[in-house]
């Protein structure tokens, strides 16, 4: 996955407007105590934030 599909995936989710603000905000502990922002920077794989993403939001395994 690459990070526009990750983003693309992030605005389908929560909105344009919502997507950027949670990333930037929320923290989750299967990132290291990391938001999603803060874990793509330090080259953490989008696919592995995504996973860290579609966990904390309760997503469908269609979304997986």
């Amino acid at each position: 996955m690459r990070h526009t599909e990750f983003w693309a995936r992030m605005e389908s989710t929560l909105g344009v407007a919502y997507a950027r603000s949670w990333a930037d905000q929320f923290v989750m502990s299967d990132l290291g105590g990391r938001t999603a922002s803060e874990a793509l920077d330090a080259g953490v794989p989008p696919k592995q934030v995504w996973a860290a993403v579609w966990k904390a939001l309760n997503l469908p395994p269609s979304e997986r």
